[in-house]
């Protein structure tokens, strides 16, 4: 593998498991240093099955107040100033709109949307001082379309556009680039059980490719907005999605 990210510091929320934790293998191949992010105590195992050396683990719950800041201060002092921020941490909570509960619809907004800004923010000040930085914010195509019995995650993710336009607009000056990356389902061990059998051939048969995308993909896609070439793309939304949202 190459070492485009060495010396870098990538920050990665969601690393336990799925998109997230591709991504941290993803980066941690090319010579990142590595700070996996989860609620779950999993990540630990998770960051040390990474490739190379000087990757950490912080386990906590980012919709804890106040939580955003102190993981991103334990991850420069572990680590160093991070240039990479990938909020990939998400939750789907799926019903209809008129069962949705108040529980289900605050969960969702506090998960998907507000631990991403706090994040982003909390590691923003960081770039905005060192002069560059990248970040890349995990959407949906459920950003774009509606889907049905996604309200509250569609919600989430299209707040994450606004959100990712702002702050690129504001930081753009300050080295610092953000985007968003929108997959259509993803072949993760639980999007595979999510999308078994009728109904993931029927969605299948909705996407133009014919398949659903892989972690690697994604992963591939964010490496490339993280990287030295990327620098003149910000505050964009690109789909990873086989044509979905065309049709």
């Amino acid at each position: 593998m190459s070492d485009e990210f060495r010396d870098q510091v990538a920050v990665v929320t969601g690393a336990a498991s799925g998109i997230g934790l591709t991504v941290a293998q993803h980066f941690a191949s090319r010579g990142a240093r590595v700070v996996g992010v989860d609620r779950s105590p999993e990540v630990g195992a998770a960051v040390a099955t990474l490739a190379g050396s000087g990757h950490c683990a912080i386990v906590g719950d980012l919709t804890d107040e106040g939580a955003a800041a102190r993981i991103v201060d334990d991850a420069a002092s572990a680590a160093g100033t991070p240039s990479i921020l990938v909020n990939s941490a998400g939750v789907a909570i799926l019903d209809s709109a008129v069962n949705l509960s108040a529980a289900a619809w605050n969960a969702t907004i506090s998960i998907n949307l507000s631990a991403s800004f706090f994040m982003a923010q909390a590691v923003g000040r960081l770039m905005i001082e060192a002069g560059y930085g990248r970040i890349i914010n995990l959407a949906s195509q459920a950003s774009v379309i509606g889907l049905e019995n996604h309200v509250a995650y569609s919600a989430s993710k299209a707040g994450l556009l606004g959100m990712t336009r702002v702050l690129s607009l504001e930081w753009a000056r300050s080295g610092v680039t953000v985007n968003c990356v929108s997959p259509t389902v993803v072949e993760t061990p639980l999007g595979k059980a999510a999308w078994a059998g009728a109904k993931g051939d029927a969605m299948k048969e909705l996407i133009p490719v014919g398949r659903f995308a892989q972690p690697e993909e994604i992963a591939a896609l964010i490496a490339f907005l993280a990287g030295s070439d990327a620098g003149m793309i910000t505050g964009e939304n690109i789909l990873i999605d086989g044509g979905y949202s065309t049709v």
